[in-house]
């Protein structure tokens, strides 16, 4: 049994990360941002750090011994990534210089595994996008993941540290926050459905993103850890779909029209959003023997038929 450290452990991918490693029979351990233990996981043990303090964190590794790191956590609001820049770059970036300076100081056995973005791609010159495409980062948010993602590779390059990026593309699921768009589109679903009337303010429909399912990007990750050489891969799906197709899926899954109850052009557009970011995963696919098993129309339904069994038991309650 092996100890699996996880920061971010109360995000998505940490709660699926924790379900997969428990089944697997790790011991799991969530390393929480100091004052956030209300979103800590029930039943699972967790520490907490305050994401600055250098011995802090060596006082952890060292109390926790963990076998494997994976740093989940970053501050994200789905359209905000321009807020509040100074704590972007801090717990984006810099705190992940510390955590892999603690990994030397404490245990360089420790395996780490960074969640990288397809965000430091930025306005892409090369579609698909792979793991030697430049980096052309467009917000603060892209910028602070591309100094960790640099400095991971820094670290496994210059001190030996078995250390991995996961370019991560968009991936989603019924724990997707509610300030993203594919969650704003299953609520409002389940909202209309149980009899609101009122309209979803999206931006741009014509928008595209290489979506993926959540769980299946968290086994990519574990697969890298597991691996007996540290790399950086892209995990993406290589498919591109639209707002307006997750909008037309989503909402005929439940029997609706959703130009009825959509519309356009009224929020969240993002002035970045300018080439077409869709990721190619031969090198996990043919390295890894990775790739996704759940389909675009798969996940819509998936989160669809989530959000109305949620909003139907809030209504029996």
């Amino acid at each position: 049994m092996a100890t699996i450290l996880i920061s971010g452990i109360g995000g998505q991918d940490g709660s699926y990360l924790t379900e997969q490693s428990l089944a697997a029979g790790h011991r799991v351990v969530g390393l929480l941002r100091t004052g956030r233990a209300s979103r800590a996981p029930e039943n699972v043990e967790c520490v907490e750090w305050d994401f600055v303090s250098k011995e802090g964190l060596r006082a952890v590794l060292r109390d926790v011994r963990p076998a494997h790191f994976y740093n989940l956590a970053a501050f994200s609001t789905g359209a905000g990534m321009y807020d509040d820049a100074v704590a972007i770059g801090e717990l984006n970036g810099v705190a992940v210089a510390r955590m892999l300076q603690a990994i030397v100081d404490v245990d360089p056995e420790i395996r780490f595994c960074q969640a990288s973005s397809s965000e430091m791609f930025g306005d892409p010159i090369v579609v698909p996008q792979t793991e030697a495409t430049p980096f052309r980062p467009l917000s603060p948010y892209a910028a602070a993941k591309l100094f960790a993602h640099t400095v991971v590779n820094s670290f496994r390059t210059h001190r030996c540290v078995f250390a991995c990026s996961a370019i991560l593309y968009n991936h989603e699921s019924p724990r997707r926050g509610p300030a993203f768009v594919t969650r704003k589109i299953v609520d409002a679903v389940a909202r209309v459905r149980a009899g609101d009337t009122g309209k979803l303010l999206l931006g741009d429909l014509d928008a595209q993103r290489d979506w993926g399912y959540a769980p299946d990007y968290v086994r990519a990750m574990r697969l890298m850890l597991a691996h007996d050489r540290p790399c950086d891969y892209v995990v993406a799906t290589g498919e591109l779909h639209s707002v307006r197709e997750f909008c037309e899926l989503a909402f005929s899954h439940a029997g609706l029209d959703w130009r009825e109850w959509v519309e356009g052009g009224a929020a969240d557009v993002r002035q970045d959003r300018r080439g077409p970011r869709v990721g190619d995963a031969t090198k996990l696919r043919n390295t890894l023997g990775w790739r996704p098993e759940t389909d675009f129309g798969t996940l819509v339904r998936i989160m669809v038929d989530a959000a109305i069994a949620s909003t139907d038991a809030r209504m029996t309650t």
